[in-house]
């Protein structure tokens, strides 16, 4: 059993602009976050024609949430691999963080995604929505079904749950 493509489509499009601010608040790049929303609908839709999802719309903001890190990797990549080029040519400016800096940020973000990765799938999707894309606690809520309170209390158990995974792993 699978989804009749008019819903595809109607879920899709009733969800593009949500879609759309959850994958900026990811990514920072509008145009990029186009291209993510379109791909995460491409997808979707593929998926969505071979079976039924009990949560369609939890299912595409997964897609696009996969699609956008996927992305950031890239591009972080990518621009790893610029800079490397251009020092190599001498022309980057000695404004840039030290080795040491850089490494130490690298860490700390990774705790940080394996610590939202570890989130029960609720806690981290209000967590996402939030902080990163810029979604205020009542559509939160109305995202989730629950009320603007527990979309709160998810958010900062969210927060609490990173604070500690960063301040554990940096205690010797």
């Amino acid at each position: 059993m699978s989804l009749p493509s008019k819903t595809v489509l109607g879920l899709y499009l009733a969800h593009r602009g949500a879609l759309l601010n959850y994958a900026n608040g990811i990514i920072g790049d509008r145009a990029q976050a186009e291209e993510v929303v379109q791909e995460a609908y491409l997808r979707f839709a593929d998926a969505a024609a071979r079976r039924l999802y009990d949560e369609p719309v939890s299912y595409l903001y997964r897609i696009v949430h996969n699609l956008s890190f996927d992305g950031m990797r890239r591009l972080s990549l990518e621009s790893r691999h610029v800079r490397r080029g251009v020092e190599q040519a001498g022309e980057i400016p000695e404004e840039k963080p030290s080795p040491e800096a850089e490494s130490i940020a690298r860490q700390e973000l990774g705790r940080v995604m394996v610590a939202i990765a570890d989130l029960p799938e609720r806690t981290r999707i209000a967590f996402e929505m939030h902080r990163l894309g810029g979604f205020k606690l009542r559509q939160i809520a109305e995202h989730l079904g629950i009320s603007v309170s527990m979309a709160q209390l998810l958010v900062v158990e969210a927060v609490k749950h990173c604070q500690g995974r960063l301040s554990s792993s940096s205690e010797p």
